[in-house]
């Protein structure tokens, strides 16, 4: 088959799985209506386990159309097996929607995300081992907290000025008051939660992580002439793209203590969840970590969405991010050890996989698949990014059980 009549085979499985995948839409439709929070947080200083309706959708036709275009891919071309991974991946996502509130959402969310029990990469220790870890040696550090001294119209406007240096078509911040997250980010736009204030360093974290990884990877996939499917937020990317927007925070300073603890401090209520923890018993968890009772309440709230809040069936959601970052950060170090610079740049081109990245790279040699439209800074520089992880390397190397400021105290 000559590359033309492949490309041409790819594309008409391409359009209609973009098409088909809109349909399932995780994260919203396991979304708690807004009079859930209001409910809890007016119920007093005890509060009974909140009552989201059941979630009630019907996928099997979707499902029937992603499978036979699933079928229908030539497995031999990396494009087509693209193609075929990313329908398997919403199919196994309208499995987990239609079984919300069931034992099966929980085996469903752990095919798809993870784990605590797992580990971060082969032969390392687990998501809950590496959370654990974080948490307890953060635990004595006595760092000041960001003061929020902006309003969400103030974030707002500082978040925008730092986009429009980057995109040429506009990317528009929105405020969006029901949001369990403070930020959310598509190809057309960025949510940010209204109705709380925001610290500078928080826009900064923003714009690297929402804007320049989620935005600009979705942009990026949405432009492809022959893979359009690189613009789909599947689940099985959410790993890669949570690591690499939370390494973008790493690269560029902006990641500060708080935000590493309250990703870790998820990972350790995920896991209390899973061993029967409810609802109120992980909002706990995050209030006695000094988040404010709103905040406590949509953190938990992440958790259980889909779930049982009476504990034991949760969303997994959230174990991606260290495991994410852990991975994105090896694929670098092994990618540069190699001599394969380019791959970080491939892997803004779309939303894939680290390994999706490999098998295509070969067709943004040729042309087939076009390079990044959307960068950050960090990424192009390949040089200062080298350095980086060249020294970062050396510095996972260090026993820190084996130092004390005591060593440093010699004057020779």
């Amino acid at each position: 088959m000559s590359p033309i009549v492949l490309h041409e085979a790819t594309v008409a499985i391409d359009r209609p799985l973009v098409k088909l995948a809109k349909r399932v839409r995780v994260l919203s439709t396991l979304a708690w209506p807004p009079q859930v929070e209001a409910e809890f947080l007016d119920s007093g200083p005890m509060p009974s386990l909140p009552q989201p309706p059941p979630i009630q959708v019907d996928l099997g036709d979707t499902r029937a159309g992603l499978i036979a275009l699933r079928d229908r891919c030539d497995l031999g071309h990396p494009l087509q097996a693209f193609l075929a991974r990313t329908a398997e991946s919403y199919v196994q996502a309208t499995r987990l929607l239609e079984s919300a509130g069931t034992p099966d959402f929980q085996r469903h969310s752990v095919a798809l995300y993870g784990h605590p029990d797992q580990p971060i990469v082969s032969g390392a220790p687990s998501h809950l081992d590496e959370a654990e870890h974080l948490l307890n040696r953060s635990d004595a550090l006595r760092v000041p907290m960001a003061q929020a001294t902006l309003s969400d119209e103030e974030a707002r406007d500082l978040l925008q000025q730092g986009i429009d240096l980057h995109f040429t078509e506009r990317l528009p911040v929105v405020l969006d008051p029901h949001m369990a997250s403070l930020a959310a980010a598509s190809s057309v736009r960025v949510r940010l939660r209204a109705g709380v204030r925001y610290a500078p360093i928080h826009i900064a974290q923003l714009l690297q992580h929402e804007a320049l990884v989620h935005s600009a990877t979705k942009r990026n996939g949405k432009s492809q002439a022959v893979l359009t499917a690189l613009g789909l937020s599947s689940p099985r990317t959410t790993a890669t793209q949570e690591g690499l927007a939370t390494l973008a925070e790493m690269i560029t300073d902006v990641l500060d203590l708080q935000r590493l603890r309250r990703i870790t401090l998820r990972v350790r209520a995920l896991s209390a969840a899973l061993d029967g923890a409810d609802f109120i018993q992980v909002y706990n968890i995050f209030r006695e970590a000094d988040q404010p009772d709103r905040e406590a309440f949509r953190s938990a709230m992440r958790l259980f969405r889909g779930g049982d809040v009476r504990g034991g069936v949760v969303f997994t959601k959230d174990v991606v991010y260290l495991r994410g970052l852990s991975q994105v950060h090896t694929f670098l170090l092994a990618a540069f050890d190699e001599n394969r610079v380019e791959l970080a740049q491939t892997l803004f081109s779309g939303r894939m996989t680290l390994g999706d990245a490999v098998k295509l790279q070969p067709f943004v040699d040729d042309g087939t698949l076009a390079p990044p439209q959307v960068m950050p800074p960090w990424a192009t520089e390949t040089s200062c990014l080298a350095a980086y992880l060249t020294w970062s390397a050396f510095g996972h190397r260090i026993p820190l059980q084996r130092v004390s400021l005591a060593d440093f105290q010699s004057d020779k």
